[in-house]
């Protein structure tokens, strides 16, 4: 039995000395230290050996094993290495090639849009506020001075989830939550997505609006036209801008604003309707009414409010004529905003 350890001992050196693949020494693995390999088969006679030859072979073929397998092992990492050197040999790589491009992600212009917008109020003290998009009707309507037959409550115009709860109109009743949590004075900005049933060439059922309020003693109709005249002219740049009066039930007096026509420059086109205006946001004083239903005296504190539509925005910012191109993820549309 020991010279056929022996023997296995010496074949398999040259076995695996003249392998030249990862796959004839794992063959050879298999054929020598398998489960019905050669060494496996030879130390099946150990039962017919005596005590005092049973651990002499048996430390003998456990040291055959060890070599086998070291070689096996050593040969492996020969062959590996030879392989690598030769793929890299076939593998040129030509270093003159132009890369590939990377695409590279980038805001949605909406997304875009409502950063800069935000960043400009933050700048002016604002402070930037959030709240929920499915809202009670006592915060959506209710508080903000909308009687119970304005069309604005109607099936047509509004989601409902429940008789008093609805996928919020506008960002408004976040204003309410900001003043009943704190004190005047303040302002305050609150972003955010609101809920119409519409869809068109300028509506869709989900858009984006910012209001702001300010709230404070003796603020005024000329700190409303100050504050939103500056706002203006860092969006479009120095361009004149006009208020029209209007009506808001939460707002009074309240007023629309318009900004002289991006395209035409005031002369008229077919954007502006050829009044050379654009509407841009609605505006005005806080109705007393409101300032009551949070708890604040009218009094003590008065304050204005406004709020303007950001996807109007970005299409008069870059020259977009159809809301729905936001919405339906063309990418040849989305690659032009950088």
């Amino acid at each position: 039995m020991k010279d056929r350890i022996e023997g296995l001992k010496n074949s398999s050196r040259e076995a695996i000395s003249n392998a030249n693949s990862l796959k004839e020494l794992d063959e050879l693995r298999v054929k020598i230290l398998g489960k019905k390999g050669e060494l496996t088969d030879i130390m099946k006679g150990m039962r017919d050996l005596s005590k005092e030859e049973r651990p002499v072979i048996g430390q003998l073929a456990n040291e055959v094993r060890d070599f086998i397998t070291e070689a096996l092992e050593s040969k492996m990492t020969e062959v590996k290495e030879k392989e690598k050197q030769e793929k890299l040999k076939e593998e040129v790589i030509d270093i003159t090639l132009p890369g590939r491009k990377v695409s590279v992600g980038r805001y949605h212009p909406i997304t875009e849009t409502m950063e800069f917008l935000k960043n400009i109020f933050i700048e002016m003290g604002f402070d930037v506020a959030e709240g929920p998009e499915i809202e009670k009707t006592s915060y959506n309507f209710d508080a903000l001075n909308i009687p119970e037959n304005h069309p604005s409550r109607d099936l047509q115009d509004t989601f409902y989830m429940a008789d008093d709860v609805v996928l919020r109109t506008h960002t408004s009743p976040v204003q309410i939550r900001y003043m009943k949590e704190r004190k005047a004075p303040f302002r305050m900005v609150c972003p955010g997505k609101v809920y119409r049933s519409d869809y068109d060439v300028s509506h869709t059922p989900m858009f984006h609006q910012m209001e702001g309020l300010m709230v404070g003693e003796e603020i005024s109709f000329a700190n409303l036209k100050a504050i939103l005249t500056e706002f203006v002219k860092k969006v479009f740049g120095d361009t004149n801008v006009r208020f029209r009066p209007h009506f808001f039930p939460f707002t009074e007096p309240s007023a629309e604003m318009d900004v002289e026509c991006v395209i035409c420059k005031g002369k008229g086109c077919r954007l502006c309707k050829d009044s050379g205006w654009l509407e841009i946001m609605g505006c005005g004083m806080v109705d007393p009414e409101v300032l009551k239903a949070v708890g604040y005296d009218s009094n003590e504190v008065t304050g204005f409010a406004f709020g303007m539509g950001i996807e109007r925005i970005t299409m008069l910012r870059h020259g977009i004529d159809d809301l729905r191109a936001f919405f339906e993820n063309d990418m040849r549309f989305l690659r032009q905003f950088k």
